[in-house]
C-alpha cells in the first residue's frame, strides 16, 4: 500500500509511506484517520497500519477466501466490517482483535462492503446479482435488492446520506439504484461502456460519481 502527501508542493508527488505486510494483492484500503489506515487482501487478512511509523499494528485473520472489501464504521472508530470471497460479512472490533460477528446469506463472492449511515445497519454488493442489507444489532439480514433481469455481479455499493437509497455498479455496465426500505429498484443510471468498477457518494450528498472499465468517471446529480 503506497500513502501519498498531496498537499506537498514538490511535483510530481512522491510516496510518503510504503506499507508492505500483505502476501496477496490489495484489494481495498480505508483510512481511519490521518494516522491510522486499513487495508485488505487476497491472503484473506486486513491490516491496521501505524502511517506514521509505517508499522503494522494490528493482522485480522478469520476470512476462508480473498478479503475484497472493508468499511470502517461512520460511529465507531473501533468498528470496521469485511467481506469477502468466502460469501461472508465480517464485523470486527480493533479493541478486541477479532471478528465479533459473522453474517452469512450470498451465495457468491461479496465485492463489495459498505456501512449504513446510522452506523447500526451495512450493505453488500456480490457475485451472486444480489445487494443486501444487514442488520448488526439484530444479527440478520434485513432486506435482498434483486431483480430477474439483473443477472451479473455487483462491483461497488454506496449509501445516500439519508441511507434510504442504495447505489450499486454493476457488471452490465450499469449502475442501479434501490429503495432500501421498499426493496426496489427506482432509477437505473447507464452511459458506460464497460463495466462500473467503482462507485461514491459526495460529501453533501448531492451527487454520485461511477467509475468504469471504459475509462471515465461520469458525476450524476
Amino acid at each position: 500500500c503506497s500513502v501519498y502527501n498531496i498537499k506537498q508542493r514538490d511535483a510530481p508527488v512522491r510516496v510518503q509511506r510504503e506499507l508492505s505486510a500483505h502476501t496477496g494483492y490489495l484489494s481495498c484500503c480505508r483510512f481511519l484517520s490521518e494516522r491510522q489506515i486499513l487495508t485488505s487482501s487476497g491472503d484473506m487478512s486486513c491490516m491496521l497500519w501505524d502511517i506514521e511509523t509505517g508499522t503494522l499494528v494490528e493482522r485480522f485473520d478469520d476470512h476462508n477466501g480473498d478479503v475484497m472489501s472493508i468499511s470502517p464504521s461512520p460511529t465507531d472508530k473501533n468498528v470496521f466490517v469485511s467481506g469477502a470471497c468466502d460469501s461472508q460479512a465480517k464485523v470486527w472490533d480493533i479493541r478486541a482483535t477479532r471478528c465479533v460477528k459473522t453474517f452469512s446469506g450470498h451465495t457468491s463472492d461479496i465485492n463489495a462492503i459498505q456501512f449504513f449511515p446510522n452506523g447500526h445497519l451495512f450493505g453488500t454488493g456480490s457475485d451472486d446479482s444480489s445487494c443486501r442489507l444487514f442488520d448488526i444489532r439484530a444479527y440478520k439480514e434485513l432486506k435482498e435488492y434483486t431483480e430477474s433481469k439483473i443477472s451479473c455481479g455487483i462491483t461497488s455499493v454506496a449509501f445516500s446520506i439519508s441511507g434510504r437509497f442504495l447505489f450499486a455498479g454493476y457488471d452490465d455496465f450499469n449502475s442501479y439504484v434501490w429503495d432500501t426500505i421498499k426493496g426496489r429498484q427506482v432509477a437505473s443510471l447507464v452511459g458506460h461502456d464497460n463495466r462500473v468498477s467503482c462507485l461514491g457518494m459526495s460529501g453533501d450528498g448531492m451527487a454520485l460519481c461511477t467509475g468504469s472499465w471504459d475509462s471515465f468517471l461520469k458525476i450524476w446529480a
